[in-house]
């Protein structure tokens, strides 16, 4: 199930400042927490960064509230899944370098939190110029589709796939050979097509190759 705008916005925004701030991390964890055991946090008040005007609070259990109640699975697990995925992380700068920026967008990216890289990515993108640019661009649209994958829209998918590995194909970027895994993203693309009218149900997951490495 898709998350709905303000919960998918605000989770993102929790998880891209956990990356360098520590209340953040501690209120992701408390989400994440609570989404799993409602009466997780006892009678402790939630860290400062724990999104409580999303809850409702009766005696020691925070249940999310009646609007959202039917996304609480799926906000759960994301939480769970980026609270995993950065424990025990170091807290980076809030402004970091381009090879410190896309370290982060691994983490993400295997996390298969895919719709983060992009929030994360997509400052940097605006601001480059060149082949720094075109890359970002790539990377981005390589993240999006297979956001748009999950979410269950398989032609979206696969036109981002498609263009995102077409501009990463023998590139370099922050010390990175980009090209191993275009060519991974654009094997993705064309199991996708084999698999049409039913690619957002029987898609192999284990294909989507990592991160490129430094």
């Amino acid at each position: 199930m898709t998350l709905p705008l303000p919960l998918r916005n605000r989770l993102a925004d929790l998880i891209l400042d956990a990356l360098h701030d520590g209340a953040a991390r501690r209120g992701l964890q408390a989400l994440a927490a609570v989404c799993a055991d409602p009466c997780a946090l006892g009678s402790a008040e939630p860290p400062a960064r724990f999104p409580d005007d999303l809850f409702e609070k009766r005696g020691d259990a925070w249940t999310i509230r009646s609007g959202y109640r039917q996304h609480a699975q799926t906000l759960g697990a994301r939480a769970s899944r980026a609270a995993g995925a950065l424990a025990g992380a170091p807290l980076g700068p809030a402004d970091p370098p381009l090879e410190a920026l896309l370290d982060e967008a691994a983490t993400l990216f295997d996390a298969g939190l895919y719709f983060e890289v992009h929030e994360l990515l997509e400052p940097s993108w605006m601001r480059a110029d060149g082949a720094t640019r075109q890359s970002l661009q790539g990377l981005i649209q390589v993240a999006v589709g297979f956001q748009h994958l999950a979410n269950g829209n398989g032609d979206g998918a696969r036109a981002l796939l498609h263009e995102g590995a077409a501009k990463l194909l023998g590139q370099r970027l922050g010390g990175r050979d980009l090209d191993d895994f275009a060519r991974a993203v654009a094997r993705c693309e064309r199991e996708m097509a084999q698999l049409e009218p039913d690619a957002t149900r029987r898609f192999d997951w284990s294909a989507v190759p990592r991160w490129p490495a430094r």
